[in-house]
């Protein structure tokens, strides 16, 4: 699970949009895939049955708190690579901090195709819903983006 982890993280923090949630989330998706791990099937992908149960323990958390999810707090510092060069470490601030403004579905769906390299049928997968679920999260993001920076789509 090593290896999954950083990722798992990762989707998490798409998941609650702030770092504080993310690790609370992590830390409890990690706790129950330790206790079912006798229902992992060793043919299947770990980081999706991972991801999967992430997103069920955060939806029974929103539902248990009869709340939405806050908007995005991350520091776009999570994001920033020491390996990468100055002038992409700042466009990549920028762009994360027009993608934390999107709803969490957008930007989980944002996180599984473009940063994760998911096909759309693997993150439909991931967050057990249809593949046209998931394009139609990506097509309105894109849209919502290109409107933010003054782009055409």
């Amino acid at each position: 699970m090593g290896a999954v982890f950083p990722r798992l993280w990762r989707y998490c923090l798409a998941l609650t949009g702030r770092r504080d949630l993310a690790d609370d989330l992590a830390q409890a998706t990690c706790a129950r895939a330790l206790e079912k791990a006798h229902l992992f099937d060793p043919d299947t992908h770990l980081d999706r049955w991972l991801f999967r149960m992430a997103q069920r323990l955060w939806l029974n958390d929103i539902r248990a708190q009869k709340a939405r999810p806050v908007a995005a707090e991350t520091d776009p510092d999570e994001v920033v690579s020491l390996q990468s060069s100055t002038e992409t470490n700042i466009f990549a601030r920028e762009v994360f901090s027009k993608i934390e403004t999107l709803p969490a579905p957008q930007r989980v769906a944002i996180l599984l195709v473009y940063v994760e390299g998911y096909t759309y049928a693997e993150a439909a997968e991931a967050q057990d819903v249809p593949i046209g679920t998931i394009m139609s999260r990506l097509a309105a993001a894109r849209r919502k983006l290109a409107e933010d920076t003054g782009g055409v789509q």
